[in-house]
């Protein structure tokens, strides 16, 4: 940590011991994330049974959707701030800090309130199953409600990863986690709230976070060099310019995984409210190892970014190894307990007998995502912290779009296996990624970097 300032250079020093410093915060931070979704599911399933769990997945598919803007601009504003960082331009970090803070915040509420506007057609869209309609209605009007300290969140936690800080963040969604875990079994167990409590209890988590790091954001304003004072927070042309050419295609890139994932969720909404609840077992146990996934993209990434803005091209190699064979590692242990104790993992999530007595079907898509989400590791801390741009919009595309819903048509409904094929092509799709990634390491360009 550079003396005086919040900012950490990370081109310097054993490659290893930086991205596991870097990496286990976020990892942390990320896995508590993922469990207040994760105890979200497993209360309500336990509680209420597959339609609670249906109206939470299709809810939380909705709200995922939602948040593209913020995860994908957020991201790019992190890889931009880790290039300033790299490149000693001070100026430019409190330019892109305001910029990021005022077009994503404006962003929420126009979001939220276009969102609220349709919610009726939304859930007809999604063919949402008649018992989780109501329970599903819920949910999603309580998070949309919420939807600005969602994106809150991801602008500090972009601020603070760019800079190199990956602990506090993990400070800021432990509180929620744990605020979460507590309020959501005392709102749909003890109280009654039902599903909505579920939801009620994720905004308020949410809601306590955003306000916390704001918070210290503001009392340690001179370390980082942004005075919160109203014009610190004036869009800047060419600070916007920048986070357009970067944060489009990533947002993209968010919106069309995400939209894929819908448009699954609307195919599999088409049997029963039992298959409904287990689309959200397939997306709740993908999302934990999203967090391995997740963790060692933002830190490979945030290196590589510095590391391409100090020119260090041999640390970037260093630095990818690392991310694939770590993550590998990791990915090893958990398809072992999928192989080996399925039934296990299903029954934490409901002990509805109809609904365990069809689970298999998720376990060869669950395995191969597995591994599909590691190799994406590699693949994103090498394009995102090149900023190319053209690059993040053809795997937006490619992997979003014309793969996953291309391949879960053909397996699902051309060649007759139904929900087993829309995750099978879903999973599938999860390596492209890895295999454009490639051909763009060997092509040598990353070395030039830009938004290209």
């Amino acid at each position: 940590m550079a003396s005086g300032t919040m900012i950490r250079d990370l081109t310097r020093g054993p490659v290893v011991r930086q991205l596991y410093r870097f990496a286990l915060p976020l990892f942390a931070s990320n896995a508590l994330q993922a469990l207040y979704n994760l105890v979200d599911m497993i209360v309500v399933g336990n509680t209420i049974g597959p339609a609670g769990m249906s109206a939470v997945s299709i809810g939380g598919d909705i709200l995922h959707i939602l948040t593209f803007v913020a995860m994908g601009f957020s991201s790019a504003g992190q890889v931009l701030i880790a290039r300033s960082v790299g490149a000693g331009r001070h100026d430019e970090i409190r330019k892109t800090i305001g910029t990021m803070f005022t077009f994503l915040l404006s962003a929420s509420l126009v979001i939220a309130a276009l969102c609220y506007a349709i919610r009726h057609p939304v859930l007809r869209w999604l063919n949402t199953p008649a018992a989780a309609q109501a329970y599903t209605m819920d949910y999603m009007v309580t998070c949309i409600l919420g939807l600005v300290f969602i994106y809150g969140y991801n602008i500090v936690s972009a601020i603070l990863r760019g800079m190199g800080d990956s602990r506090r963040p993990f400070v800021f969604i432990a509180t929620a986690a744990i605020l979460n875990t507590v309020l959501d079994v005392l709102f749909v167990r003890y109280l009654g709230m039902e599903v909505f409590g579920a939801a009620l209890a994720t905004v308020i988590g949410q809601g306590v976070s955003f306000v916390a790091s704001i918070a210290y954001l503001y009392r340690h304003r001179e370390s980082f060099g942004f005075d919160f004072r109203p014009s610190s927070f004036r869009i800047d042309p060419a600070a916007f310019r920048r986070l357009l050419l970067l944060g489009v295609p990533m947002a993209i890139q968010s919106a069309a995984v995400s939209f894929s994932k819908i448009v699954l969720m609307a195919w599999i909404n088409l049997f029963d409210v039992t298959y409904s609840a287990l689309a959200g077992v397939y997306n709740k146990i993908n999302m934990m190892v999203g967090v391995i996934s997740m963790s060692f993209t933002t830190a490979g990434s945030t290196m590589v970014g510095q590391n391409l803005g100090a020119a260090k091209y041999d640390r970037v190699n260093r630095i990818l190894l690392t991310v694939l064979a770590s993550g590998g590692v990791l990915v090893l242990l958990l398809h072992l307990v999928m192989l080996l104790w399925p039934d296990t993992v299903y029954s934490a999530f409901s002990p509805d007998a109809q609904l365990l007595s069809v689970a298999s079907v998720l376990t060869l898509p669950i395995i191969l995502n597995f591994y599909g989400a590691v190799t994406r590791s590699a693949a994103f801390s090498l394009i995102n912290g090149s900023g190319r741009s053209g690059l993040n919009l053809a795997v937006a595309l490619i992997d979003g779009v014309i793969s996953r819903i291309g391949l879960a048509a053909l397996l699902g409904f051309a060649l007759h296996l139904d929900c087993f094929g829309f995750w099978m092509g879903d999973a599938l799709a999860g390596f492209m990624p890895l295999m454009i990634a490639s051909a763009f390491y060997l092509s040598g360009r990353w070395r030039t970097g830009g938004n290209g």
